[in-house]
């Protein structure tokens, strides 16, 4: 997916799930040339985060397991307990009709579309609510995408990061029967390249101080 194509849906954030999230900011910061910033805590799924701004309205999100949370236990969200190595397992799309998106999701895969209410405090304290469909524990990378809907939120967490110098070039994903997923994608109206791979994967290829990367 294109960050700059005005006649898509737009893409909200993209979901780098890290088995250890002090770890993963200064990997990608000698990676990207930036350092990720903190984000907060989500309390009811037992996860952590930071934050890497790639303008237009996006953001990249380090996603860990937030260990010293011991009231949500495991399978936790977005492919966090099963996963083999940190990559991008999700990525999220903006939306004001979750209801009917809910209803495309659920075609694809009956488990999905669930819509709940979320939040978590930011590391100033602010508190940052949401509505989404909820993003499943498993598998470890799903190529259709989630939705959140930050209308309940007076600031969207992009839009309080700094200008870090970073800018999705593309998002794309692989898997073994691109058609499976393309479907949907006409569905909901999102244009995602998938290219024919055994394993299934999300990538982004970013513009950031260090050149162009692909994470």
């Amino acid at each position: 997916m294109n960050s700059g194509n005005p006649h898509k849906r737009l893409l909200d954030h993209i979901v780098y799930t890290v088995s250890d999230l002090d770890s993963a900011v200064i990997a990608l910061e000698k990676k990207l040339g930036v350092k990720a910033i903190f984000g907060g805590y989500h309390p009811t799924q037992g996860t952590k985060n930071a934050l890497i701004n790639l303008d237009n309205g996006t953001y990249l999100e380090l996603l860990a397991a937030d260990e010293a949370n011991k009231n949500i236990a495991p399978p936790r969200w977005m492919g966090v307990d099963i996963l083999t190595h940190d990559q991008i397992t999700r990525w999220a799309l903006k939306s004001n009709e979750l209801t009917k998106d809910a209803i495309i999701v659920k075609q694809y895969l009956p488990e999905m579309g669930s819509i709940t209410g979320g939040s978590r405090n930011t590391a100033n304290g602010a508190l940052l609510k949401w509505e989404l469909i909820l993003p499943l524990p498993t598998p470890e990378t799903e190529l259709v995408p989630f939705m959140v809907d930050w209308s309940q939120t007076e600031t969207h967490p992009h839009d309080a990061l700094p200008n870090m110098d970073c800018k999705l070039i593309e998002l794309y994903g692989t898997h073994p029967n691109p058609d499976i997923v393309y479907n949907t994608f006409n569905k909901l109206g999102v244009q995602l390249r998938i290219e024919p791979n055994e394993k299934i994967s999300l990538k982004a290829i970013i513009q950031s101080p260090k050149g162009v990367v692909e994470i």
